[in-house]
């Protein structure tokens, strides 16, 4: 196959009327999607997608216009190399190196690429994977900074260690589902009563954790985990997540004020930069057990690495936009197996669950082999515009079957929300 056109499109919900998404750092956030359409010589379509809030959402679209020089006209049947082709370019590169805006671009067209290949050969991306061998895996990653903490072929060891009993994790996860946990209960603009009356009906639908935004109020967060505690009982977990809000010292002094109400790990509790930062606040916690989760803003592989090496989180959470696609987060998934962390991926936003269950299936499959600890975030926002939504049942993601990637919106969909002429931003 050989890309034939690409074209791009603004899409913006204005989920920031009603405080959908809202949380510390982020208190008015637009769910945004700088959205691209690759066109194949044989008629299909690859559709992808970079996650963000709004503002800046149009800037993300002309990075991606401007990498279209290097897929037009190209091939799309090694993956791996098409992956490196828009992350290698010196020029282009210079403008990170991979991260940022760039970076960001990279990956909606990554993940477009998937959507391609994985329609064309009749699968979902999740088997697509799975069906790989080792080497095949091995040969998506740009291997480039990693061989520090992990070489190509101790990947390949351990994945062939993990190979025996594919078939058996494949079946498990078609009848019970993938792990869930949510966050629709803990946006910090909902009231009390729907954060309680939320939290209530998660636990009805077979959750067994949930997360809270933190990090506005010390006063408010203790009144909001009291509350959450009390409706969801000693048997669920509640996670919470401020949002890069604090320092390291005010982040062990927040959550030790929070320990009282157990909470399972706190997400992002400081700059997504600061290595040493999350190893101190980790070291200092550990006596409470409360665990240390970031990665929905870590910039590539080479960061999460650190992070591992560091021995700076319990919980690695990927992202499937944020990092350059499908290609490097198998990358931290093998990164995240080697150093034996569990993998909870990011998801709240559109479209993002729709992304992650495909890499984390895969990771149980083909990877990591266990679903010890690891959860999906999902949030129930916006996947009606989806033509192959996410389903969850009884708290945990049913197995995807159809082709692709799951990231292909309804066109009445790109039509209404485009921004800023769209029916919607008409009001």
């Amino acid at each position: 196959m050989k890309i034939v056109s690409l074209g791009t499109h603004d899409v913006r919900f204005p989920t920031s009327r009603e405080l959908d998404g809202s949380d510390a750092m982020n208190p008015d956030p637009d769910y945004s999607a700088a959205y691209v359409v690759l066109r194949a010589d044989n008629g299909l379509e690859g559709h992808g997608f970079t996650f963000t809030i709004g503002r800046g959402n149009e800037v993300c679209r002309a990075a991606i216009d401007a990498l279209a020089p290097f897929v037009l006209d190209q091939p799309v049947d090694d993956l791996g190399e098409f992956a490196r082709r828009l992350t290698h370019d010196s020029q282009i590169r210079w403008l990170g190196p991979e991260k940022g805006v760039v970076h960001l671009a990279a990956a909606a067209l990554i993940n477009a690429a998937w959507d391609l290949a994985a329609k064309a050969a009749g699968k979902p991306v999740w088997r697509l994977l799975a069906d790989m061998t080792p080497e095949q895996i091995v040969d998506l990653v740009d291997w480039r900074y990693l061989s520090d903490a992990l070489t190509p072929a101790e990947a390949i060891d351990l994945l062939e260690a993990v190979r025996p009993g594919r078939d058996e994790r494949i079946a498990y996860l078609e009848t019970h589902g993938y792990p869930a946990y949510t966050t629709s209960p803990g946006w910090l603009g909902y009231s009390d009563d729907k954060l309680v009356r939320l939290a209530a009906e998660a636990v009805a639908d077979g959750y067994r954790l949930i997360k809270l935004k933190v990090g506005d109020d010390l006063d408010d967060d203790i009144r909001r985990m009291r509350l959450a505690r009390d409706t969801v009982g000693d048997g669920v977990r509640i996670a919470v997540d401020a949002n890069q809000r604090w320092d390291v010292g005010q982040a062990v002094e927040w959550m030790t004020a929070l320990a009282p109400y157990q909470p399972w790990w706190i997400e992002e509790p400081t700059s997504p930069d600061d290595i040493l930062g999350h190893a101190a606040i980790r070291q200092r916690l550990r006596p409470a057990g409360i665990r240390v989760a970031t990665g929905e803003h870590v910039q590539n592989r080479i960061v999460f690495k650190q992070l591992l090496q560091a021995d700076a989180v319990d919980v690695v959470q990927i992202d499937a936009c944020r990092v350059a696609g499908v290609n490097e987060n198998v990358a931290i998934l093998l990164l995240a197996a080697k150093f034996g962390r569990p993998v909870c991926p990011h998801a709240g936003g559109v479209g993002l669950c729709e992304l992650v269950q495909h890499l984390s299936i895969f990771d149980f499959v083909a990877v990591s082999g266990s679903l010890g600890d690891r959860a999906i975030e999902y949030v129930d926002h916006l996947h009606e515009h989806f033509i192959d939504p996410v389903v969850i049942r009884d708290g945990a993601y049913r197995v995807p079957a159809a082709p692709g990637f799951s990231a292909e919106m309804r066109p009445e969909t790109l039509q209404r929300f485009a921004y800023p002429d769209g029916p919607a931003w008409a009001l």
